[in-house]
Parts: C-alpha cells; sequence; structure tokens
C-alpha cells in the first residue's frame, strides 16, 4: 500500500516519534508499506512520521539493492570531520540546500527481525541514515542549513506550509 507523504506544514513532522514498543504484524506490515511508498516516490529514505506515523523507524535504500529497515536507532558520530551534501527530502519537495553531517557514524538499531544491528556507515548511506533519524526527532533538513540558505528559501517553505494547511482543512 502506498501511504501519502506528509508535506512541511503537518504538525506530525514535528512531533518527536515514540519507540516502537514491540515488533509484531502492524509494525511490519507498515515497513513494508514504507519502502513500497519510498521507492514510488523515488526516495532513497522514509521515516514513520513522514507518513504520518509518529514512531522510531525509517527504511532506506541508497541504489545497492540493500533495503534496511530501522527500528529505534541510536546514532553515534565517529568522526569530527563533516562533510556538506546536498539534501532534498520527500516531505520538502522542491527545496535542495547543502547540510553538513558527520562524515562517518555508528548506528545501533532493531531490524524488522528484533534482531540488533551495529553498523559503522559512512558517505551517503550516514547522509541518508541520519537525515532520516533527524525526522524521528521532529527535525527537517532545513532546520540544519545556513541562516544565509534559510532567508533564501524562506518564501517557498511559507508558501508550501500555507498550501499544506490549505489541502488538509
Amino acid at each position: 500500500m502506498i501511504y501519502e507523504i506528509k508535506k512541511y506544514g503537518e504538525a506530525v513532522l514535528r512531533e518527536v516519534a515514540q519507540e516502537v514498543e514491540n515488533i509484531d504484524n502492524e509494525i511490519l506490515e507498515i515497513l513494508d508499506n514504507m519502502v513500497e511508498t519510498m521507492h514510488e516516490a523515488k526516495g532513497v529514505g522514509l521515516a514513520a512520521p513522514q507518513v504520518g506515523i509518529s514512531k522510531r523507524m525509517f527504511v532506506c535504500d541508497q541504489g545497492d539493492g540493500v533495503v534496511r529497515k530501522v527500528i529505534n536507532p541510536i546514532i553515534t558520530p565517529m568522526t569530527d570531520k563533516l562533510m556538506d551534501f546536498e539534501e532534498g527530502c520527500l516531505s520538502v519537495p522542491g527545496i535542495y540546500k547543502k547540510v553538513q553531517r558527520p562524515e562517518k557514524i555508528k548506528i545501533d538499531y532493531l531490524n524488522e527481525k528484533g534482531e540488533k544491528v551495529s553498523e559503522e556507515v559512512e558517505g551517503f548511506l550516514a547522509i541518508i541514515m541520519q537525515h532520516e533519524f533527524d525526522h524521528l526527532d521532529a527535525v527537517l533538513f532545513v532546520d540544519k542549513i545556513s541562516p544565509m540558505a534559510k532567508r533564501m528559501i524562506n518564501k517557498k517553505l511559507q508558501m508550501l506550509k500555507k498550501e499544506t494547511l490549505k489541502e488538509n482543512k
């Protein structure tokens, strides 16, 4: 099932997501639907809040055929070295801006089988995972851009928010 992706201005994107208490059939179905939605939208990652579900989980696929279903993640930066990457977001369509993030991270999470997974990731996958993890803490990539870049897109963001609120009336 393809979910509707929530857009900038929707309250669920600004709520800190709740821990997943137990990985049951409902959670597994949501994760499968999120993967389907992410691929349909041509995205590389999708967090549960982006589809209106305030749970600490996301899916990602950097294009190498490996789909990760990440539940209750904890991220630890493994370097002070930051990299700039131009990011976009399915919930903030049409806006792309450079964001600085740690180049290498350690991520601990549960997979869909309830198994503990610990990975050290870098490069594009590290960017994707940090971006999706931010959604779980109610942070959008536009919150992390420079003040000048934010001023440049402020009008676009306000229009997007206005559209979103109008659609939800």
